[in-house]
Protein backbone atom coordinates (compact mmCIF):
# COMPACT_ATOMS: atom_id res chain seq x y z
CA UNK A 1 0.00 0.00 0.00
CA UNK A 2 1.05 3.46 -0.94
CA UNK A 3 0.03 6.61 0.36
CA UNK A 4 0.10 9.89 -1.44
CA UNK A 5 2.68 12.18 -0.96
CA UNK A 6 0.43 15.23 -0.09
CA UNK A 7 2.50 17.92 -1.98
CA UNK A 8 1.32 21.03 -1.23
CA UNK A 9 -0.73 22.37 -4.05
CA UNK A 10 1.10 26.21 -3.60
CA UNK A 11 4.06 26.14 -4.98
CA UNK A 12 4.50 29.59 -3.59
CA UNK A 13 3.18 32.70 -2.20
CA UNK A 14 3.12 36.56 -2.35
CA UNK A 15 1.05 38.20 -0.58
CA UNK A 16 -2.32 37.31 -1.96
CA UNK A 17 -1.30 36.02 -4.87
CA UNK A 18 -0.77 32.29 -5.03
CA UNK A 19 0.93 30.03 -7.78
CA UNK A 20 -0.61 26.31 -7.63
CA UNK A 21 1.08 22.92 -9.43
CA UNK A 22 -2.91 22.90 -10.87
CA UNK A 23 -2.17 26.06 -12.85
CA UNK A 24 1.63 25.35 -13.75
CA UNK A 25 -0.04 21.94 -15.31
CA UNK A 26 -1.93 23.58 -17.81
CA UNK A 27 0.89 26.28 -18.53
CA UNK A 28 3.13 23.46 -19.28
CA UNK A 29 0.43 21.72 -21.17
CA UNK A 30 0.24 24.87 -23.17
CA UNK A 31 3.36 25.35 -24.35
CA UNK A 32 3.95 21.95 -25.31
CA UNK A 33 1.11 21.68 -27.66
CA UNK A 34 2.68 24.54 -28.77
CA UNK A 35 6.47 23.04 -29.38
CA UNK A 36 5.06 20.00 -31.10
CA UNK A 37 2.71 21.83 -33.17
CA UNK A 38 5.38 24.12 -34.18
CA UNK A 39 7.54 21.38 -35.31
CA UNK A 40 4.95 19.90 -37.29
CA UNK A 41 5.19 23.35 -39.26
CA UNK A 42 8.42 23.40 -39.34
CA UNK A 43 8.21 19.65 -40.97
CA UNK A 44 6.00 20.89 -43.82
CA UNK A 45 8.05 24.23 -44.42
CA UNK A 46 5.01 26.41 -43.07
CA UNK A 47 7.40 28.28 -40.51
CA UNK A 48 5.58 31.48 -41.46
CA UNK A 49 1.92 30.45 -40.10
CA UNK A 50 3.84 30.09 -36.37
CA UNK A 51 1.97 33.76 -35.52
CA UNK A 52 -1.51 32.28 -36.49
CA UNK A 53 -0.46 28.99 -34.51
CA UNK A 54 0.05 31.43 -31.36
CA UNK A 55 -3.02 33.36 -31.61
CA UNK A 56 -5.03 29.70 -32.03
CA UNK A 57 -3.50 28.18 -29.45
CA UNK A 58 -3.63 31.36 -27.03
CA UNK A 59 -7.58 32.31 -27.84
CA UNK A 60 -8.18 28.47 -27.76
CA UNK A 61 -6.73 28.43 -24.42
CA UNK A 62 -9.18 30.95 -23.10
CA UNK A 63 -11.68 28.75 -24.54
CA UNK A 64 -10.21 25.57 -22.98
CA UNK A 65 -10.27 26.79 -19.52
CA UNK A 66 -13.75 28.70 -19.74
CA UNK A 67 -15.27 25.68 -20.83
CA UNK A 68 -13.63 23.20 -18.12
CA UNK A 69 -14.90 25.24 -15.29
CA UNK A 70 -18.29 25.53 -17.13
CA UNK A 71 -18.30 21.96 -17.79
CA UNK A 72 -17.19 20.51 -14.41
CA UNK A 73 -19.69 22.98 -12.57
CA UNK A 74 -22.39 22.13 -14.46
CA UNK A 75 -21.97 18.53 -16.00
CA UNK A 76 -21.63 17.24 -12.51
CA UNK A 77 -22.58 19.63 -9.94
CA UNK A 78 -25.40 21.79 -11.19
CA UNK A 79 -27.30 22.46 -8.53
CA UNK A 80 -24.55 23.19 -5.98
CA UNK A 81 -23.27 26.14 -8.59
CA UNK A 82 -26.54 27.59 -9.60
CA UNK A 83 -27.06 28.30 -6.16
CA UNK A 84 -23.57 29.69 -5.25
CA UNK A 85 -22.60 31.02 -8.89
CA UNK A 86 -19.70 32.89 -7.13
CA UNK A 87 -17.80 29.43 -6.56
CA UNK A 88 -17.59 29.14 -10.20
CA UNK A 89 -14.84 31.80 -10.53
CA UNK A 90 -12.40 29.54 -7.88
CA UNK A 91 -10.66 27.77 -10.28
CA UNK A 92 -7.75 27.46 -8.17
CA UNK A 93 -9.60 25.18 -6.11
CA UNK A 94 -9.05 22.65 -9.12
CA UNK A 95 -12.78 21.35 -10.61
CA UNK A 96 -12.07 21.33 -14.51
CA UNK A 97 -14.28 19.03 -16.91
CA UNK A 98 -11.95 17.82 -19.81
CA UNK A 99 -15.57 17.54 -21.95
CA UNK A 100 -16.09 21.02 -21.56
CA UNK A 101 -12.34 22.73 -22.35
CA UNK A 102 -12.60 20.57 -25.15
CA UNK A 103 -15.93 22.25 -26.33
CA UNK A 104 -14.95 25.85 -25.11
CA UNK A 105 -11.79 25.00 -27.03
CA UNK A 106 -13.02 24.06 -29.87
CA UNK A 107 -15.84 26.58 -30.34
CA UNK A 108 -12.87 29.48 -29.53
CA UNK A 109 -11.00 27.93 -31.67
CA UNK A 110 -13.30 27.67 -35.40
CA UNK A 111 -14.19 31.40 -34.66
CA UNK A 112 -10.74 32.41 -34.68
CA UNK A 113 -10.06 29.97 -37.67
CA UNK A 114 -12.75 30.87 -39.91
CA UNK A 115 -12.65 34.61 -39.29
CA UNK A 116 -9.18 33.97 -41.04
CA UNK A 117 -10.73 31.90 -43.49
CA UNK A 118 -8.41 29.17 -43.02
CA UNK A 119 -9.37 25.05 -42.73
CA UNK A 120 -10.48 24.26 -39.66
CA UNK A 121 -10.35 20.56 -40.00
CA UNK A 122 -6.80 20.71 -40.96
CA UNK A 123 -5.44 22.77 -37.80
CA UNK A 124 -7.41 19.96 -35.62
CA UNK A 125 -5.87 17.63 -36.87
CA UNK A 126 -2.31 19.24 -36.51
CA UNK A 127 -3.25 20.19 -33.21
CA UNK A 128 -5.09 16.84 -32.16
CA UNK A 129 -1.91 14.62 -32.28
CA UNK A 130 -0.26 16.76 -29.83
CA UNK A 131 -3.07 17.43 -27.73
CA UNK A 132 -2.70 13.94 -25.45
CA UNK A 133 0.70 15.66 -24.57
CA UNK A 134 -1.16 18.25 -22.80
CA UNK A 135 -3.68 16.02 -21.02
CA UNK A 136 -0.55 14.16 -19.80
CA UNK A 137 0.12 17.41 -17.62
CA UNK A 138 -3.79 17.78 -16.34
CA UNK A 139 -3.65 14.42 -14.64
CA UNK A 140 -0.44 15.22 -12.96
CA UNK A 141 -2.18 18.06 -12.07
CA UNK A 142 -5.02 16.28 -10.50
CA UNK A 143 -2.87 13.54 -8.99
CA UNK A 144 -0.79 16.47 -7.18
CA UNK A 145 -4.06 17.67 -5.71
CA UNK A 146 -5.25 14.32 -5.04
CA UNK A 147 -8.58 14.93 -6.61
CA UNK A 148 -10.13 12.06 -9.02
CA UNK A 149 -8.97 8.59 -6.90
CA UNK A 150 -9.82 5.59 -7.96
CA UNK A 151 -12.00 2.86 -5.97
CA UNK A 152 -10.60 0.75 -3.05
CA UNK A 153 -8.51 -1.84 -4.76
CA UNK A 154 -5.74 -4.59 -3.08
CA UNK A 155 -3.52 -4.21 -5.60
CA UNK A 156 -0.15 -3.32 -3.95
CA UNK A 157 0.43 0.03 -5.76
CA UNK A 158 -2.95 1.33 -4.25
CA UNK A 159 -2.80 4.57 -3.05
CA UNK A 160 -4.25 6.25 0.00
CA UNK A 161 -5.38 9.76 -0.61
CA UNK A 162 -6.12 12.47 1.87
CA UNK A 163 -9.70 13.05 0.83
CA UNK A 164 -10.51 9.34 -0.01
CA UNK A 165 -10.62 7.74 3.81
CA UNK A 166 -8.15 4.73 4.59
CA UNK A 167 -8.41 2.28 2.45
CA UNK A 168 -5.68 2.04 -0.90
CA UNK A 169 -7.61 3.16 -4.14
CA UNK A 170 -6.61 2.84 -7.96
CA UNK A 171 -4.20 6.05 -8.43
CA UNK A 172 -6.26 6.42 -11.60
CA UNK A 173 -5.01 9.84 -12.70
CA UNK A 174 -1.76 7.79 -13.11
CA UNK A 175 -3.04 5.77 -15.47
CA UNK A 176 -5.04 8.44 -17.25
CA UNK A 177 -1.41 10.26 -17.54
CA UNK A 178 0.39 7.29 -18.88
CA UNK A 179 -2.36 5.92 -21.26
CA UNK A 180 -4.54 8.66 -22.25
CA UNK A 181 -1.35 11.02 -21.86
CA UNK A 182 1.87 9.66 -23.01
CA UNK A 183 0.67 6.54 -25.33
CA UNK A 184 -1.99 8.62 -26.66
CA UNK A 185 0.37 11.03 -27.78
CA UNK A 186 2.89 8.48 -29.47
CA UNK A 187 0.43 7.33 -31.54
CA UNK A 188 -1.16 9.90 -32.79
CA UNK A 189 2.40 11.58 -33.43
CA UNK A 190 3.15 8.38 -35.79
CA UNK A 191 0.21 9.02 -37.69
CA UNK A 192 0.98 12.66 -38.29
CA UNK A 193 2.51 12.52 -41.72
CA UNK A 194 0.05 10.51 -42.91
CA UNK A 195 -1.58 12.57 -46.02
CA UNK A 196 -5.34 12.08 -44.90
CA UNK A 197 -8.42 13.91 -45.85
CA UNK A 198 -8.35 17.01 -43.36
CA UNK A 199 -10.30 15.78 -40.41
CA UNK A 200 -9.02 11.99 -40.08
CA UNK A 201 -6.86 12.30 -37.31
CA UNK A 202 -9.19 15.10 -35.40
CA UNK A 203 -11.80 12.29 -35.06
CA UNK A 204 -9.72 9.74 -34.50
CA UNK A 205 -8.29 11.76 -31.54
CA UNK A 206 -11.87 11.81 -30.27
CA UNK A 207 -12.65 8.20 -30.60
CA UNK A 208 -9.49 6.73 -28.91
CA UNK A 209 -9.54 9.23 -26.22
CA UNK A 210 -13.18 9.10 -25.94
CA UNK A 211 -13.34 4.39 -25.51
CA UNK A 212 -10.18 5.09 -23.35
CA UNK A 213 -11.69 7.53 -20.78
CA UNK A 214 -14.70 5.37 -21.29
CA UNK A 215 -13.27 1.94 -19.76
CA UNK A 216 -10.53 4.43 -16.92
CA UNK A 217 -14.10 5.88 -16.08
CA UNK A 218 -14.97 2.20 -14.45
CA UNK A 219 -11.74 2.49 -12.15
CA UNK A 220 -12.60 6.15 -10.92
CA UNK A 221 -14.63 6.69 -7.68
CA UNK A 222 -17.85 8.79 -8.75
CA UNK A 223 -17.72 12.25 -7.94
CA UNK A 224 -21.26 13.24 -8.90
CA UNK A 225 -24.22 14.93 -6.78
CA UNK A 226 -26.63 12.72 -8.93
CA UNK A 227 -27.31 8.92 -9.43
CA UNK A 228 -25.55 6.92 -11.69
CA UNK A 229 -27.53 6.63 -15.27
CA UNK A 230 -28.87 3.34 -15.72
CA UNK A 231 -27.25 2.17 -12.34
CA UNK A 232 -23.74 1.87 -13.80
CA UNK A 233 -23.00 4.99 -15.94
CA UNK A 234 -21.07 8.18 -14.54
CA UNK A 235 -21.78 11.23 -16.22
CA UNK A 236 -18.28 11.17 -17.81
CA UNK A 237 -18.86 8.01 -19.99
CA UNK A 238 -21.83 9.81 -21.15
CA UNK A 239 -19.85 12.61 -22.42
CA UNK A 240 -17.65 10.13 -23.85
CA UNK A 241 -20.16 8.69 -25.72
CA UNK A 242 -21.02 11.41 -27.32
CA UNK A 243 -17.28 12.45 -28.14
CA UNK A 244 -17.21 8.89 -29.34
CA UNK A 245 -20.44 8.83 -31.66
CA UNK A 246 -19.00 12.96 -32.72
CA UNK A 247 -16.13 10.90 -33.89
CA UNK A 248 -17.57 8.36 -36.00
CA UNK A 249 -19.99 11.26 -37.65
CA UNK A 250 -17.48 13.31 -38.44
CA UNK A 251 -15.66 10.38 -40.16
CA UNK A 252 -18.53 9.99 -42.19
CA UNK A 253 -18.51 13.28 -43.12
CA UNK A 254 -15.22 13.40 -44.52
CA UNK A 255 -15.32 10.54 -46.50
CA UNK A 256 -18.11 12.08 -47.46
CA UNK A 257 -16.58 14.90 -48.20
CA UNK A 258 -19.57 16.57 -46.65
CA UNK A 259 -19.61 19.93 -45.51
CA UNK A 260 -16.25 20.72 -46.09
CA UNK A 261 -16.81 24.91 -46.73
CA UNK A 262 -18.62 24.85 -43.17
CA UNK A 263 -15.08 23.12 -41.59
Amino acid sequence: MLIHPQIDPVIFKIGPFEARWYGLMYVISFFCVLFFTRYQLKERNLTHLYPFLENLLFYSFLGLILGARLGFCFFYYPDYFLTHPWEIIAIWKGGMSFHGGLIGALVVGYGYVKSKGQSFLWWADLIAVCAPIGLFWGRIGNFINGEIYGKPTSLPWGMVFPEGGSLPRHPVQLYEGLVTGLLLFLFLWSLRKKEWAPGTKFAIFLISYGVLRFLFEFLREPAQSFDLIFGWMTMGQVLCLGMIAFGFLLLYLVRMRTFQKIF
